[in-house]
């Protein structure tokens, strides 16, 4: 595909530098020029370090408000219009549908979007359920191409999808960063006071309910005398109810940049979250050698095969979480299998660039196809 002009739109610039910075890299690196288009934040700098062009939408923010969701729809329709681009693909819940209808309305040729995991589950209020697939069933007229990061989502919009103009393309990681870290594994272990044979046990995400807080709280308050229970990840401030019970149970590490030493000093990786797309901090852990207990659900599932990979267990129930964490700690035999088939699979399916180069694939066939359409319709124009 000869260099053209992409842009990649998210909610926050937090998206764009954690998310998508080897999608943007892989970009960069095949001769495009390359936008990143969301709210400005503090992660602009990093974003931009990529060889990215950020672009700021000051009315763009996570939460659903109808008046400044408006005005940004309206920005981003100008702004779209001004960057004369050649793709657009959008990605999260909100600008995955305001992306798409602006895209077209600004006369954009290429509208690709990924679905990072639909923002209903099937046991959801068939109101929200109804809000959330009707949102997604109009906006899905507006783009050329569907990427999903996994296949149960591809399988709920199935009956609203365009025949051939869809994929499930899973997720990946940087293995290049995210691998075992002996030295690591020390330094972070002695900064938090422990020794290379105390447990550790982590999870990694916003400080949010639907990440499990309540349900790893709870663990970590019964299981506090066996092992240090740790939370590394940001705040989040559309969830204005963070707090939950035992929490002092557990060590709120904040965000840091250290992440594959963090996850090479876990003994055990927790992810209790209530709604994955495809879980990007379990695919690290994995590419990390460290054993891992994970609720099953979408997004998850994907992540590896229970009892051999991975411990799965039921949402929202912390008895069972509970439980198979406990099985870890207690026997370093079944977390020394799980963790290195774990990596071996992360190996062998959750590469970043190769999830970067589908999308541009997608991108140039659909140019190519939408330039066969151009040149039929002409033909036909100069037969008639």
């Amino acid at each position: 595909m000869t260099s053209v002009r992409i842009a990649h739109l998210t909610t926050i610039d937090m998206s764009l530098a954690l998310l998508l910075s080897t999608e943007l890299e892989v970009d960069v690196a095949a001769g495009h020029e390359v936008f990143g288009i969301s709210a400005p934040g503090r992660y602009v700098p990093r974003v931009e370090s990529l060889g990215v062009t950020h672009v700021p939408l000051t009315a763009l923010t996570r939460a659903w408000d109808v008046r400044r969701d408006a005005e940004a729809f309206r920005d981003l329709v100008r702004t779209l219009r001004s960057l004369d681009l050649d793709v657009l693909h959008t990605h999260n819940p909100k600008t995955g549908v305001m992306g798409r209808i602006a895209g077209r309305l600004a006369g954009i040729p290429v509208v690709v979007n990924t679905c990072h995991g639909l923002w209903a589950r099937p046991e959801d209020r068939l109101r929200k359920r109804a809000l959330v697939y009707g949102a997604e069933a109009v906006a899905i007229r507006f783009s050329d191409y569907e990427l999903f990061q996994n296949a149960a989502d591809r399988d709920t919009m199935r009956r609203f999808l365009k025949p051939g103009r869809h994929e499930v393309v899973g997720n990946g990681v940087d293995l290049e960063r995210f691998k075992p870290d002996p030295v690591g594994r020390r330094r972070i272990r002695q900064e938090l006071g422990l020794s290379d044979d105390d447990l550790l046990v982590g999870t990694i995400g916003r400080r949010v309910r639907e990440k499990g807080l309540a349900e790893f709280a709870e663990v970590a308050q019964r299981l506090g005398d066996r092992a240090t229970f740790v939370w590394v990840g940001p705040e989040d401030g559309t969830d204005t109810q963070t707090s939950v019970p035992h929490e002092s149970a557990v060590r709120f590490l904040g965000e840091r940049s250290d992440m594959a030493e963090i996850y090479s000093a876990l003994d055990v990786f927790v992810l209790a979250s209530h709604r994955e797309g495809f879980s990007r901090a379990s695919m690290e852990a994995a590419a990390c050698n460290v054993a891992m207990v994970l609720t099953d659900i979408r997004g998850c599932r994907d992540i590896g095969t229970h009892d051999e990979h991975v411990l799965l267990v039921p949402v929202s129930d912390p008895q069972a979480l509970g439980y198979a964490v406990e099985q870890l700690l207690d026997d370093a035999p079944l977390r020394a299998r799980l963790s290195a088939n774990a990596r071996e699979r992360a190996l062998g399916h959750f590469d970043q660039k190769a999830v970067a180069q589908k999308s541009l694939d997608v991108y140039g066939a659909v140019r190519r196809r939408a330039l066969r359409a151009r040149r039929r319709r002409s033909d036909a124009s100069l037969s008639s």
